[in-house]
């Protein structure tokens, strides 16, 4: 039976008994900080099972899409692990127990093919249940199932919770019995690679309170509204039905695998002659290839795209482990478009968009094999020579600092170093090197998370919700209001008052302020409560459903609890508006001319001014941006009607309104129309008419990263003005060309290139300058415990290479049969820089010019033993660097 029938009569088989089908949610769509992806089916209804939502239905089934991060350095090692899998799930949220699930698993399992079932042999299914479960016991009994398959089992196995306070309970697994030749008798709790599990039945029937520890949760007692949690691991499940040994023999992974295997001139498991070899290297590898590529198309098709951070990184980290793992099997040509294609026909039965969006999802995955084969061969080659290093050092393992500057200068994968290293037998200090990430990425998120959350508990922002509910939003309608005041609180939590100067956070009730977020700025505006004013200079949703207004007590007292006046500022407001409907119209219009695939990837809405960044492999040609430009105030001219309305987000799906990728969108959406121009899910606020933005003017376009592209405008006056200077630049230039406005471009084209051409000759000529006394210095050289040694300092300002050069000119003409060692110091823009040559004639007498130059620079500046280099210091240290390499000689 294929994967994909698996999951259609998994889906049938619990929509017949009154299941909402529950489509999966994208990859990257979740809210809990600590996950990166949707990790377990249950994810996208955990809001569900806390109590935290109320669910829109009691019943729910669906087939998720996971990945589970920890299993990356598992692939390939067993023929079990994988990064990316789908979850069959079926919940009940207070609606069924125990005595509905079980049965419903038992019938979908061994009911006939014919009937729609999985048809598997009752005789071979083990269930398993917790020590005191009595009553799942008897229901299994009760279907049919032997009580000597009925395997009770301790906490270790059969009891879950989250390891945290909240709902657990005790669970029910299912095993398949694969037969004698995997192991021995005597069912799960024997040996588990003969008993396959491959479906857990979760009874969320208690509720753990706070404790010390997962283990010393105390449990409060049972819940009133008991829910159901069920979990079919479908590769397994497809294993079992296809009578292949593991996962990466079924339908959806195979033909990968054997695609890579052809193109290396391998053969999967010909080397124990067994297919499920756990050890020869070509195995691991070929598995390695299956499981990224797959998975890599998976997460390109919910969005993400390759980047140094978060998600986008383990994107990168996977492609590449595959890309490299192809490489060490022999093919040295491009991997991914042999290989991806082969996995969109595996997955699209399931995933028809993997199909219709192969062209965009094949530009990002082959636009970064390309960059990362480039990097490869720098990074490798830099690499080995840091490997080459640490062993003549006689060290067993490559510093933390070396594997940070090959990240962080050469962008080469620490994964990638780690891997290399050690099979050349060496260890790198990872723990140093994961300090230096987290001190540079500590300093670029503390400016974010501050600006979110400001220094208040998050704690104290719960409690606030769980008091009063979501805070009404009515800015769309309106902008002021009188709401009531439902908490102060400041740095510390909740306050009873707040006096003039005060910095606080205030809760409304209803508030037309609109919180930051989809790239909108926020409102700003006045507040007045009583005899108190706050001047809100910040609005953010700290957590969901909560919208807290940050600002300073200008005058007077403010209490919760109090009747208060809120006003956004209108001026603001309208041009952020403005802001936003251009990012709609500039974002459809890209897609008009760039393809569907043209999808955005962030922005930012500010008052007369927009941002958008957007999902494309190369860049956009200066012809274009004009087209999009004109088009988009074409637009404007037309005086389109902006729209928004409320709907179901099939029938959003259903009119072809866009959406962000990778975003979990609720039942109900708000879509916003231009016209039927542009039409779009949003919760911002936009103007009523398009012809309102007045002119949008394009001001660049650049690339932010691989395969994303950034486009900055203006908007309405700010538009306007900047025409106007332009104007007025250009026709000053015209003036003082004594040409027509039209013909300023080429003339100004014109100097430039004369410039550059004078640049030229000056460098030329300082070269020579540079050069000409080369050899005089060379005959000046002194004796030092017999070497022939040169200490001088280059011209004033000359430039790098000319300093490099200079050296290497010196060490020429000294007698090579006389140990050498040249040094050149520069000044230029108030820093020091240092070149230090050595011949070989002092190579042989143990000097190295590497070894100088970090003497000189405490550690610091490297090259090669012949010619390194370094610099950073101030200028006036020039004359000491010197001294000091002259040292460095007389004592070694």
């Amino acid at each position: 039976m294929k994967t994909a029938e698996i999951k259609r009569r998994y889906l049938a088989h619990f929509e017949a008994n009154g299941h909402a089908v529950v489509p999966s949610a994208p990859l990257p769509a979740i809210s809990d900080p600590n996950l990166l992806f949707v990790n377990a089916g249950m994810v996208q209804f955990v809001p569900y099972f806390l109590g935290q939502q109320t669910p829109p239905y009691r019943r729910a089934v669906s087939v998720q899409k996971c990945i589970r991060t920890p299993d990356i350095d598992e692939v390939g090692k067993t023929s079990r692990h994988g990064t990316f899998f789908q979850m069959n799930g079926n919940f009940s949220f207070g609606d069924y127990f125990k005595e509905q699930a079980i049965p419903l698993a038992w019938d979908l399992v061994t009911k006939s093919r014919e009937q729609g079932g999985f048809g598997l042999d009752p005789e071979r299914v083990w269930p398993t249940v917790y020590l005191d479960d009595d009553e799942a016991f008897e229901i299994w009994r009760s279907v049919g199932v032997p009580v000597e398959r009925i395997v009770r089992r301790g906490k270790a196995d059969n009891f879950w919770s989250m390891g945290i306070p909240g709902p657990c309970g005790p669970c029910s697994e299912l095993f398949y019995d694969r037969g004698p030749e995997y192991g021995r008798e005597g069912g799960p709790a024997v040996d588990e690679d003969r008993y396959m599990e491959f479906w857990n039945l979760v009874f969320m029937q208690y509720e753990r309170g706070p404790g010390t520890g997962k283990e010393t949760y105390p449990i409060l007692g049972e819940l009133p509204a008991k829910n159901i949690d069920t979990g079919m691991g479908l590769e397994r499940m497809a294993s079992i039905l296809q009578g292949v040994d593991n996962l990466y023999e079924i339908d959806e992974v195979r033909p990968i695998l054997d695609k890579a295997a052809e193109l290396t001139g391998k053969r999967y498991g010909a080397h124990s002659g067994h297919v499920a070899s756990e050890s020869h290297p070509d195995d691991v590898r070929l598995r390695v290839i299956a499981d990224h590529v797959r998975t890599a198309l998976m997460l390109i098709g919910d969005g993400v795209t390759p980047t140094n951070e978060g998600r986008g990184y383990v994107l990168r980290r996977i492609m590449r482990r595959a890309i490299r793992s192809v490489r060490l099997l022999g093919w040295q040509d491009r991997a991914l478009p042999e290989l991806l294609p082969v996995a969109r026909d595996c997955m699209s039965p399931s995933y028809p968009e993997l199909a219709t969006d192969f062209d965009r999802i094949a530009d990002y995955a082959y636009a970064e094999e390309d960059a990362f084969l480039s990097t490869l061969r720098a990074g490798t080659t830099i690499l080995d020579m840091a490997i080459t290093e640490t062993r003549t050092a006689g060290k067993e393992s490559l510093s933390g600092e070396k594997a940070f500057q090959l990240h962080d200068t050469y962008g080469f994968p620490i994964d990638l170093t780690l891997e290399i290293a050690a099979e050349q037998g060496l260890q790198v200090d990872a723990e140093g090197f994961r300090r230096l990430m987290a001190d540079q990425r500590a300093r670029a998120k503390a400016d974010a998370q501050a600006r979110k959350t400001g220094h208040t508990d998050l704690s104290a922002y719960r409690s606030v919700l769980d008091a009063g509910g979501p805070v009404r939003f009515t800015g769309y309608s309106e902008v002021s209001r009188e709401s009531t005041v439902r908490a102060v609180l400041g740095t510390t939590g909740p306050l009873g008052a707040a006096v003039e100067g005060d910095t606080i956070e205030l809760v409304l009730d209803a508030t037309p302020f609109y919180a930051e977020g989809g790239g909108q700025q926020p409102d700003l505006g006045m507040i007045t409560i009583g005899n108190g004013q706050v001047e809100v200079l910040d609005v953010q949703q700290p957590v969901p459903g909560l919208i807290v207004h940050r600002g300073r007590v200008l005058r007077g007292e403010v209490r919760a609890g109090e009747t208060g006046f809120a006003e956004i500022d209108t001026t603001r407001r309208r041009a952020i508006s403005r802001s936003h409907t251009a990012t709609h119209l500039v974002h459809q219009t890209m897609r008009n001319f760039l393809g569907e695939s043209a999808t955005q990837a962030g922005s930012l809405n500010a008052p007369g001014r927009l941002r958008f960044d957007f999902n494309t492999p190369t860049g956009v040609a200066p012809s274009v941006l004009h087209d999009v430009e004109q088009q988009v105030n074409e637009v404007l001219l037309a005086d389109l009607e902006v729209h928004a309305f409320i709907t179901s987000l099939d029938e959003a799906r259903r009119i072809g309104a866009m959406a962000l990728f990778g975003e979990k969108y609720g039942e109900e959406v708000r879509v916003v129309e231009v016209g039927d121009y542009a039409r779009e899910l949003c919760g911002g606020t936009h103007v009523a008419r398009s012809g309102q933005l007045g002119l949008v003017k394009i001001l660049s376009e650049s690339s932010i990263g691989s395969g994303v592209r950034r486009v900055e405008a203006l908007v309405g006056m700010d538009a306007f003005q900047f025409l106007a200077r332009e104007h007025l630049l250009v026709s000053r230039l015209a003036e003082l060309y004594r040409v027509p406005n039209d013909q300023v471009a080429d003339r100004v084209e014109q100097t430039v290139t004369q410039l550059r051409d004078a640049e030229k000759e000056l460098e030329k000529l300082r070269a020579q300058l540079v050069l000409g006394g080369a050899a005089a210095i060379a005959a000046q050289a002194k004796d030092v415990r017999g070497i022939a040694y040169v200490g001088t300092e280059a011209p004033e300002g000359a430039a790098g290479n000319d300093v490099r050069t200079l050296a290497q000119e010196i060490r020429g003409r000294i007698d090579p049969a006389r140990p050498a060692v040249v040094a050149v110091a520069a000044r230029a823009n108030g820093k020091a820089s240092l070149v230090v040559a050595v011949n070989p004639a002092a190579r042989s007498r143990g000097l190295a010019a590497s070894d100088l130059v970090k003497a000189a620079f405490s550690g610091r500046g490297g090259g090669s033993p012949d010619l390194a280099q370094g610099g950073g210091l101030p200028a006036a240290e020039a004359p000491n660097l010197l001294l000091t390499v002259e040292k460095a000689i007389a004592e070694a």
